[in-house]
């Protein structure tokens, strides 16, 4: 029997993808000065899909949360800056984002929230942006995004990416984090960057200030509409909007040039910067007011070719001189990710149970055809048949089911989400892929009639 290969014997068949480390990054090359990390080595190593030892993620969050607790929730800047909109988990992304937007140690970043969710690699972001923070505490600013709370991570991924790469204690410890972020940025005192937009609830830009940010995200309020609102999607409609309810997030309003434009008059900004929407061009803005020729609204996305399927690109703003540049990039390759972090062993075990069951079939198969030598009766040869039979469609039964679990994978992944308890009906795997996609179908009209319970709870605080 062929001897199995050795990946650190340099006998991979992919001899051009390294192997992933073998074990946590050590701790003295994490931190070769006391409570400053090496974030250069961090990022080299996690970009290999390499992890930290858990008493070292729980080092380098407390670290990174002790200075953002003392930030107010509108941190002041000056240009030159680079903005970044939502990563969304995409951290080979984020890589080709520091390559475009400058060197950390001397380029200022301000990173507008949504650093998880969606991709598979939201840790691994938040791990390098923290150690950055550390090392450059007065010129990388991470701002507070919609995503980067309980009720959100625990409905999409991160939740289940923190339990599967470390555990629960790592998950909370991120959550607490996440409560102390900043909520707004002010640059040159003419530009004011949020997350999500404007608010009916805020008038004056000190109305941010007395937010009490140290919380999970209420469902309403001005903390919920800097987090969630959106601007009005067509220009040309913009002008006689001031707030509406906004269906699509089923929380927060949609606001339009009535609202913006007597908000920046009033603060005596420029214009506002903000993320929270996925762009084609990896931008939008939104020309409102015309007496200047300058976005009233600038959106901003910084996720390439959104949960892979997109197809957008990727955009950061450089403001210098109280002047705008944007810059746009594509998406970078990355590690595949089984899905729900399945491992290769779980995965493996329809293509075996496959297999067995074929061999099982061909057992059968070759006992029905053999002779009966003893000559025994009628009758009990009639029980063998009819045993064999029974046996043979069991066995067929069990290739179906292996054969669907193997080819629609994913798509099982997405049918037990939409199902309580994440179990699928019974009996659909028997059915085939059809009976899948139909089963999917139902439940995603389901899904949409039962909207309104899968808004924010009404006992969420």
């Amino acid at each position: 029997m062929e001897e199995l290969s050795d990946p650190f014997l340099d006998d991979r068949v992919m001899k051009n993808v390294a192997p992933p480390p073998r074990y946590p990054m050590e701790h003295q090359k994490l931190f070769p000065k006391k409570n400053l990390p090496d974030w250069k080595a961090l990022k080299s190593h996690l970009t290999k899909e390499g992890r930290l030892s858990k008493p070292d993620v729980i080092e380098l969050t407390n670290l990174f949360r002790d200075i953002i607790k003392n930030e107010p929730n509108i941190v002041k800047l000056n240009d030159p800056v680079t903005i970044v909109g939502d990563l969304h988990g995409q951290y080979y992304d984020l890589l080709k984002c520091l390559e475009v937007g400058g060197n950390p140690e001397n380029t200022k970043y301000l990173f507008l929230g949504d650093y998880v969710d969606r991709g598979s690699f939201s840790i691994e972001i938040v791990l390098l942006l923290m150690a950055l923070k550390i090392n450059f505490k007065n010129t990388i600013v991470m701002l507070r995004g919609n995503h980067e709370c309980r009720q959100m991570t625990t409905n999409f991924n991160f939740k289940k990416e923190c339990e599967v790469k470390y555990d629960a204690e790592i998950y909370n410890l991120f959550m607490e984090t996440f409560d102390c972020l900043p909520l707004s940025c002010s640059i040159n005192e003419k530009f004011i960057s949020l997350h999500g937009g404007l608010s009916p609830d805020l008038k004056k830009i000190e109305d941010i200030s007395i937010i009490s940010r140290f919380q999970e995200p209420p469902k309403n309020g001005l903390m919920c509409d800097i987090l969630w609102s959106d601007p009005i999607e067509k220009d040309e409609d913009a002008k006689n909007v001031l707030y509406m309810p906004n269906s699509a997030r089923n929380c927060s309003y949609i606001f339009g040039a009535k609202a913006t434009k007597p908000f920046l008059e009033k603060n005596k900004f420029l214009s506002i910067v903000r993320a929270h929407e996925t762009q084609l061009e990896g931008f939008k803005m939104h020309k409102w007011n015309k007496d200047i020729d300058f976005p009233s609204v600038i959106t901003i996305f910084s996720a390439p070719n959104y949960c892979d399927v997109y197809g957008n690109k990727a955009a950061i703003i450089k403001i210098n001189n109280n002047m705008i540049n944007i810059e746009q990039y594509n998406y970078s390759p990355h590690p595949f990710i089984l899905p729900d972090y399945m491992n290769i062993f779980n995965w493996s075990i329809p293509f075996v149970s496959e297999k067995i069951s074929e061999m099982l079939m061909q057992i059968i198969k070759k006992q029905d055809l053999e002779p009966n030598p003893n000559n025994e009766s009628k009758i009990i040869e009639e029980n063998v048949t009819e045993s064999l039979r029974m046996k043979v469609k069991i066995i067929t039964v069990l290739m179906k089911m292996f054969r669907t679990l193997r080819e629609e994978r994913e798509l099982i992944m997405k049918l037990k989400g939409f199902c309580p308890g994440n179990k699928i009906p019974r009996g659909i795997l028997i059915q085939g892929p059809k009976a899948l996609k139909s089963a999917l179908e139902r439940y995603k009209n389901a899904k949409k009639l039962d909207e309104d319970n899968e808004m924010m709870p009404k006992d969420y605080k």
